[in-house]
């Protein structure tokens, strides 16, 4: 079984780099969407219209898309003084509860954003020629890849004793579970 997580734990690190490198690109067009408007507003005295609506569409994907990544890393904000003075089977619960609560939240996420999407899917977005309902696809696939990796360290976690994925994303063949 683990060397199935592992190949699993593989995949997801491309999932997770490749979600990285979306969450760039979408920071720097949303950055040249900007600087264009702004050229547009106070240089031409015409700001174009698709600029903003799809400078706030991009934030969602990066910010939605970055904190993902940030769960899978384990780069975003902690209480984590409660872990380092605590037992070690204590700091296994507390850790396997904080995965568990992330795993919902990124499974409400991905089902309310779904929900959000389909239902504001035949309106028209101001500014854009897409459905309004593209809005909240961000919403719905940050909710997935949160809910998966949360997952994915909740498994590493209960069957390994480790709160990291089986396999770093920086080095794919290296497994740090010992069989």
């Amino acid at each position: 079984m683990r060397p199935a997580l592992a190949a699993l734990s593989r995949i997801l690190a491309a999932v997770n780099r490749a979600a990285l490198w979306v969450a760039g690109i979408g920071l720097v067009m949303m950055t040249a969407f900007i600087a264009w408007q702004v050229f547009g507003r106070y240089v031409m005295n015409q700001s174009p219209s698709w600029t903003e609506p799809a400078s706030l569409l991009l934030m969602s994907w990066f910010i939605l898309l970055g904190s993902a990544v940030g769960v899978r890393e384990g780069n975003h904000l902690g209480f984590e003084i409660a872990l380092h003075y605590a037992t070690p089977g204590l700091r296994q619960i507390m850790l396997a509860v904080t995965e568990i609560l992330v795993l919902a939240f990124g499974c409400a996420m991905a089902w309310y954003g779904t929900v959000l999407a389909a239902e504001t899917w035949s309106a028209s977005m101001p500014g854009l020629p897409i459905p309004q309902g593209m809005d909240y696809v961000p919403l719905a696939a940050g909710g997935t890849l949160i809910a998966l990796f949360s997952l994915e360290k909740l498994v590493c976690l209960l069957l390994a004793g480790e709160a990291v994925p089986l396999v770093r994303p920086d080095e794919p063949h290296l497994v740090t579970v010992k069989d």
